[in-house]
């Protein structure tokens, strides 16, 4: 799967922890570095609108994880990616499907290290109209 990238001032590859939830619906993407560990954010947005939006800004590197949650009425699909490759120029990084879940179950076992990022995504697609971020390191 291509994902459009943010490329920061300084020219790094950059994703945003997104999202939030509504009364019956929600989604949220969250980064999760090469061992699930929290990233710290290179920006933090305070001001502005902020309910289900972009929240904090962290730079990427081939190896990290994202992870996107969305549910409708706490039925959740979750499909965790890895950052295979990163192309600057058209400003893109390429992920892989590492693991999913649906319909109450995942297709393969989730390594225990990113299960903190998996229900933190969780948690902010159903924080109702969201307006920071919930995973990262301060």
């Amino acid at each position: 799967m291509e994902f459009e990238l943010t490329i920061t001032k300084r020219g790094l590859p950059a994703i945003w922890e997104r999202g939030g939830g509504a009364t019956n619906t929600g989604s949220a993407t969250v980064v999760a570095g090469l061992n699930g560990e929290r990233l710290k954010p290179v920006y933090i947005r305070r001001c502005g609108h902020l309910s289900c939006g972009e929240h904090a800004l962290f730079v990427v590197r081939e190896g990290y994880f994202v992870v996107m949650a969305s549910h409708w009425r706490r039925d959740f699909i979750i499909k965790v990616y890895r950052v295979v490759s990163i192309d600057l120029d058209n400003k893109m990084a390429l992920l892989e499907l590492v693991n999913e879940y649906s319909q109450g179950e995942w297709d393969s076992d989730l390594p225990i290290y990113l299960k903190d990022a998996v229900d933190t995504a969780m948690k902010k697609a159903i924080c109702y109209h969201c307006r920071e971020p919930h995973y990262y390191r301060a």
